[in-house]
């Protein structure tokens, strides 16, 4: 993505988002424009898309303002480069899709923008929300009105993130424990039947177990009120700043962690959960 020698040099594109969206035009295009921009598509642009949202996220956890600012600079111009593709396709453009998020927004809060009452907090929000995005699934099902509660949670989710979404679709419907006792006893129940797998070393039956075990411990941290996507980023940063004191300790001895016994590791790793 490195500036073509050709192209138009970027002091003389206008400030602000028109900016952008001239900029996006001359990456993309085939005289003078970047040949890496030039040859990607919505495929190939996807992966980097999850990317920036991810490290949008990241930025925020550390609270660092200058890079979440930053981050989603990236994360927008990933929005322009679909804007741009789609246009070059005559499918839409970036009006279209500044055009179709408002209207949605605008539906979607009948409290504000219409003559809807009787939203006073913001759980009566998120559960009009709902009743909202449940009468649009009901508009786009098939002619005899059979759509799944299920239907378009997308598969593109990460797995733990997917697993939520899927969980309190079914929660809209009373499929779901009265309290959090039973999801203890299932999870329970799961382990005890991944153990029984792990003793028969079949590894197709211990993948599902597994799967059974992590999809119990989404429903735990949902009856918790806990998000398990970022329930689990923290616990990997955790883990990387205790293995990082690890590391550091030995390094300062002039040893190295492959040639440390695991038993003095665990010394250090409690070191580390002692001194945080």
């Amino acid at each position: 993505m490195t500036k073509n020698k050709d192209s138009q040099p970027a002091q003389s594109l206008q400030p602000g988002l028109n900016g952008l969206l001239d900029l996006m035009t001359q990456l993309r295009s085939p005289q003078g424009g970047c040949p890496w921009d030039v040859e990607q598509t919505f495929a190939t642009i996807a992966p980097h898309t999850i990317e920036e949202a991810y490290e949008v996220a990241d930025a925020i956890d550390h609270g660092d303002m200058g890079q979440v600012k930053d981050e989603l600079g990236d994360l927008l111009f990933q929005v322009v480069f679909y804007a741009q593709m789609a246009k070059e396709n005559g499918d839409f453009d970036f009006h279209d899709i500044v055009t179709s998020i408002t209207e949605k927004m605008v539906r979607r809060h009948p409290h504000i923008f219409g003559a809807q009452t009787g939203i006073h907090s913001a759980a009566d929000q998120t559960e009009n929300w709902e009743v909202l995005k449940e009468q649009e699934r009901g508009e786009k099902s098939g002619p005899d009105g059979n759509t799944s509660v299920l239907a378009d949670v997308s598969r593109g989710l990460p797995a733990l993130m997917r697993a939520a979404k899927l969980q309190k679709r079914a929660v809209r419907v009373g499929f779901d424990w009265p309290t959090v006792q039973p999801v203890f006893d299932k999870f329970r129940e799961e382990m005890a039947e991944l153990e029984v797998e792990v003793a028969t070393n079949d590894t197709k039956a211990m993948e599902h177990e597994m799967g059974d075990v992590l999809f119990t411990c989404v429903n735990l941290s949902r009856k918790l009120g806990i998000d398990p996507e970022a329930a689990l980023r923290h616990a990997n940063s955790r883990f990387e700043s205790r293995f990082g004191y690890i590391e550091t300790s030995l390094w300062n001895q002039g040893r190295k962690v492959a040639e440390t016994d695991l038993e003095e590791m665990e010394m250090l790793w409690t070191e580390a959960k002692t001194k945080e």
